[in-house]
């Protein structure tokens, strides 16, 4: 079964779901942080509903009454609510979701004719047979590797609220594009398709994302640190324990006369703050009171690879962020990076790939911002050897090494660890960067429960 044929077979089925179950879908794009935004939203949406404010008494009631939701409709148990898993954003991931949760049976399975059959098998049965668990809401993302795609995926997959995160100067995957301001269309394709009473939700503080409120009919939140977001973040900070090693994230929201403490532990940058202000405002539109929303974020926490602390070996600290890497989010962690306290700061970082005629400018002003701080310097790959040579004009050669794969840099990485160091490790997932976090990490028995890619399908890769 060729893709091709795979992804119309599951996006037919996905379009009968949605028309026969009526999911409300909340879908997110962006060029970085989809998937902390993703899980944020979530654990707002997930948490009680008990005791938030009366639907009547929110801005957006209008919206849902039509809808006939209810406060205590929402299930805190997850049950009818589906996040999509890993990266299924793409016209195979989006329908998938839709039709089940498949998320770990597909990274362990999805590449076998038995795995799909049962998909298929599955969807068939749940189109006549009612699923009465069926979720009420889905969050997920939509992804953007060529033109097109964001087009498609929302003629297909109407989302009742548009997320859009961040674009940047450099987008990832603008490969395929002919500039950024083409991705920046892309992406405006999802708040396009909204009508009057549906909520798009746009960041603030990107001028790309923040114009996309001339080109929809929908609501408009903002988020953001800018003066005039609907969501407004100040005093953002890191928390550090007693011996300064670094906790997690502090910082402020502010809604009309309100403000709120919120708390973000386990994990590290202000792409924290931008998901909690996107997460925040769908938690308004569903009429939660802000208070509870501080309270559903205080138990948040971040999925591997972004910009997660783990203990590291030697009495070392980690900034993970492995997952992916675009030229936005490399500068976000090198900053967190440079920000942290720490008797010597490491960066190990890796290729951003997927940038075209871009990648080597991106590679270049990577190593020229960690070349003015950082004590020392590995690369891996060839867009890491540019950092390399960038950074060296920045800071002493001898302090920089570079290596071809993960797999040749991640013991030098752990013998040159010392007490005290906080280490970043950074780079596009194809570069499997989690090798070199699996080195040096205090708890490797751990390594499936911290680590990305933990699946045997990714394991098996070389």
């Amino acid at each position: 079964m060729t893709k091709y044929f795979l992804a119309k077979i599951l996006t037919l089925l996905g379009r009968a779901y949605v028309k026969r179950y009526k999911p409300q879908i909340i879908a997110i794009t962006g060029n970085v942080g989809k998937t902390s935004t993703k899980e944020m939203v979530a654990a707002v949406l997930m948490s009680p509903f008990r005791n938030c404010i009366s639907l009547r008494r929110s801005p957006f009631w209008d919206f849902w009454d039509r809808r006939s939701t209810r406060c205590g409709s929402m299930s805190a148990s997850g049950r009818k609510i589906r996040v999509s898993g890993g990266n299924l954003n793409n016209d195979i991931g989006v329908p998938l979701t839709i039709l089940g949760d498949w998320t770990e049976r597909y990274y362990d399975q999805g590449g076998t004719i038995s795995f799909w059959l049962k998909v298929l098998l599955s969807s068939f049965a749940g189109l006549f047979v009612r699923d009465e668990n069926y979720p009420e809401i889905l969050v997920m993302e939509y992804g953007a590797d060529r033109p097109g795609d964001i087009a498609k995926l929302s003629k297909n997959f109407k989302p009742n609220f548009a997320v859009v995160t961040a674009v940047g100067d450099i987008p990832v995957h603008v490969e395929y594009f002919s500039s950024p301001n083409e991705v920046a269309a892309e992406k405006s394709k999802l708040v396009e398709v909204l009508g009057a009473e549906d909520f798009a939700i746009l960041n603030f503080d990107d001028q790309a994302v923040l114009d996309m409120k001339q080109k929809t009919r929908a609501k408009v939140l903002t988020f953001g640190f800018g003066e005039g977001a609907s969501v407004k973040a100040s005093d953002f900070d890191f928390r550090k324990g007693g011996n300064g090693e670094p906790l997690g994230v502090v910082f402020k929201l502010h809604y009309g006369d309100s403000f709120v403490p919120v708390k973000i532990d386990g994990a590290l940058g202000e792409s924290q703050v931008w998901a909690a202000g996107a997460a925040a405002a769908v938690g308004l539109s569903f009429g939660m009171n802000l208070i509870f929303i501080s309270e559903a974020l205080s138990k948040y926490r971040a999925p591997n690879g972004r910009l997660k602390i783990l203990k590291g070996v030697k009495n070392s600290w980690i900034i993970d962020d492995t997952y992916n890497a675009s030229p936005a989010s490399t500068h976000l962690a090198l900053e967190t990076l440079k920000t942290l306290p720490a008797p010597r700061k490491i960066a190990v970082l890796a290729d951003m790939l997927e940038l075209g005629q871009y990648s080597v400018r991106a590679h270049q002003d990577a190593g020229n911002f960690a070349g003015t701080f950082v004590d020392i310097l590995i690369t891996v790959g060839p867009g890491g050897k540019v950092i390399a040579d960038a950074a060296g004009n920045q800071m002493s050669k001898d302090r920089i090494i570079s290596f071809d794969t993960a797999k040749e840099a991640k013991t030098k990485v752990q013998e040159i660890l010392t007490p005290g160091d906080l280490v970043l490790v950074k780079g596009s997932q194809g570069m499997r960067m989690e090798r070199v976090v699996e080195e040096i990490m205090a708890e490797p028995e751990r390594k499936k429960e911290l680590l990305v890619r933990q699946s045997k399908k990714w394991l098996n890769k070389p």
